[in-house]
């Protein structure tokens, strides 16, 4: 009876094991949160390790972070510890705390004299960068101390030379992976106003350049501004401080700078490169290997490789013969995560919602995660992503 009685027990153990380890095996494992700006305030997800599928996660999904106004961009610390959220309608930027369940806990926030369009974080968490304005560009660049958003220590107002009254619409923002630069993008409605009356012969799209010195000191970088197409609508450096690409939305292209000197910024020669149609947003994935471009009036995400000694981005064509992937309406902000840098997100403002996809880390080419579109908040412009737990982020080690 004895020995009966154990083998039972052995019996129900294995059992217990087995069951336990296909739950274990089910689980879903976290491997980066998603934040999202929406016109309602900030929405939260967490990133499947194995699908790559977008979950709502701590209800902000039935009730979203206010910021106190309506949110239209964001920027993260480089220990994504902080998250910073730039409201359009009351001029506020605001600092939230990150903890390790993806909670966003207010911490402070700064009023701007003009209206906020474009964040950026230098890595080291030293100072957060704002570009404003909604005629004229300025860049101010305000101290952080663990996170906490200090004061004004340089402002710089991005001007055309030789049209210095032009109209001047200020777009989007980038700082170099070593802290050494930051990159400002604008174009001159002056001089491109489609619908309307131009005054001026400017080319109408640049890039103004700055070193970052001791003390966040700004100094603008050799020949800055660069001339930048048209109408420039995103920035993005590629994390080896070498290269630096920006999207002309009027001219359906992206431009490619190599950058010089530390901080120059020189045209790619074989450039610019064709992107679908109004081409909002670019991302790099953290391996600095692959770029992804959404364009706004195709509703696509498009893919390309890049080429580590000249920069140069080459078309990735996926399995249906394409260069670009649908997403829902109007995608105007793209991410690759960072914990894996396997996934990319598009914010989709006329969709209302957040298109994903998995990366092949050979070819760069992409495809649908599970359950893409996913749900969002209203009217999202702005997307962002922190890597959870362990995990650890993905590097250029050339």
């Amino acid at each position: 009876m004895k020995l009966r009685k154990m083998s039972q027990l052995a019996l129900a153990s294995g059992i217990g094991l087995a069951v336990a380890a296909t739950l274990t095996a089910c689980q879903l494992v976290t491997v980066d949160y998603v934040f999202l700006a929406g016109a309602n305030g900030l929405q939260s997800f967490a990133v499947d390790s194995e699908s790559g599928a977008l979950r709502n996660v701590n209800n902000t999904s039935d009730k979203p972070i206010s910021t106190g106004g309506s949110p239209v961009a964001l920027a993260v610390s480089g220990t994504y510890a902080d998250l910073y959220a730039a409201n359009s309608d009351n001029n506020a930027v605001v600092h939230f705390t990150i903890d390790t369940s993806g909670n966003l806990t207010k911490a402070d926030s700064i009023t701007t004299n003009e209206t906020p369009v474009a964040l950026a974080v230098t890595p080291s968490g030293s100072a957060l960068f704002v570009l404003s304005g909604t005629t004229t560009a300025t860049l101010t660049e305000y101290t952080l101390s663990s996170g906490k958003i200090g004061s004004a220590v340089a402002t710089e107002a991005l001007t055309i030379p030789s049209y210095a009254g032009d109209t001047v619409v200020p777009t989007a923002l980038t700082t170099l992976a070593n802290g050494s630069a930051v990159y400002a993008t604008v174009y001159d409605q002056s001089a491109y106003n489609p619908g309307g009356t131009t005054t001026s012969t400017a080319n109408p799209g640049w890039v103004f350049g700055f070193g970052i010195g001791n003390g966040g000191a700004l100094s603008a970088t050799a020949n800055s501004p660069y001339r930048a197409g048209v109408k420039p609508s995103g920035i993005v450096a590629e994390p080896a401080n070498r290269f630096v690409y920006v999207t002309d939305f009027a001219s359906n292209q992206l431009i490619g700078y190599g950058i010089t000197s530390s901080t120059t910024l020189n045209f790619l020669i074989s450039g610019p490169y064709k992107t679908g149609n109004q081409p909002s947003a670019v991302a790099i994935d953290p391996r600095g290997k692959f770029l992804y471009v959404t364009n706004a009036l195709d509703s696509t995400v498009s893919a390309f490789a890049i080429d580590l000694t000249t920069g140069i981005p080459t078309a990735a064509i996926n399995t249906t013969g394409s260069t670009s992937n649908t997403t829902d309406t109007q995608p105007n902000a793209v991410i690759v995560e960072p914990a894996e840098g396997r996934y990319v997100y598009t914010a989709n403002t006329l969709g209302n919602s957040v298109s994903g996809f998995k990366l092949n880390p050979n070819t760069g080419v992409i495809a649908s995660t599970q359950a893409t579109p996913y749900p969002a908040e209203s009217k999202p412009t702005a997307i962002v992503a922190v890597p959870h737990g362990n995990h650890s982020l993905q590097v250029v080690t050339n």
